[in-house]
């Protein structure tokens, strides 16, 4: 029984101070990856993609009710045949302009993940590398969910260590434009 009791103090003891030695850290990655500069370019990459396929698809609007106004101005004094004609052309012009907004909304997103995927790794990269200098076990992503809840005395804020590993400015912080799109 003596042993057992001991067994028991024993484990209390080295689970107590296995608990006191437990470092946990918390960051939002979405903040670190706003902060880099990288992130800039890639950014006035995406702008310029959407950029161009809005106007694609404003000329292909354009065209679609211009072709549509004449159909309705017309449609009185044409034969069946043509009426048949231009209303199978605008049915397929429709056809064209959902295709092409799904087809631009995938290549979009395809773009956005080639050139956000390197800057996300480099992120990554410091946060791993600060993390294991710091000696921590877990460090929670404040941007990947809400997380229940969290000492912020008891748990380190790897923010300011990430940003000092990645060349960013202390006083630089997140751009407005960023923190829209989350």
């Amino acid at each position: 029984m003596k042993l057992l009791a001991v067994a028991f103090i024993f484990g209390a003891i080295s689970f107590t101070n296995a608990s006191a030695q437990q470092k946990f850290g918390h960051i939002n990655s979405q903040e670190v990856i706003a902060l880099m500069s990288e992130s800039d370019s890639a950014l006035v990459k995406l702008q310029a993609y959407g950029k161009e396929l809005t106007e694609t698809q404003q000329a292909m609007e354009e065209d679609f009710n211009n072709k549509l106004k004449a159909y309705e101005e017309k449609k009185a004094t044409w034969s069946q045949a043509i009426i048949e004609a231009k209303e199978k052309e605008l049915t397929d012009l429709q056809q064209r302009i959902r295709q092409f907004q799904q087809t631009a909304q995938n290549d979009f997103s395809q773009r956005q993940q080639k050139y956000f995927a390197p800057i996300k790794e480099k992120a990554q990269g410091a946060i791993d590398k600060v993390a294991k200098s710091k000696g921590l076990i877990y460090v929670f992503d404040l941007s990947a969910g809400p997380v229940v809840y969290f000492d912020d005395i008891q748990s380190l804020n790897l923010l300011p260590l990430v940003k000092s590993e990645l060349g960013i400015p202390a006083s630089k912080t997140q751009p407005t434009q960023f923190a829209e799109q989350q």
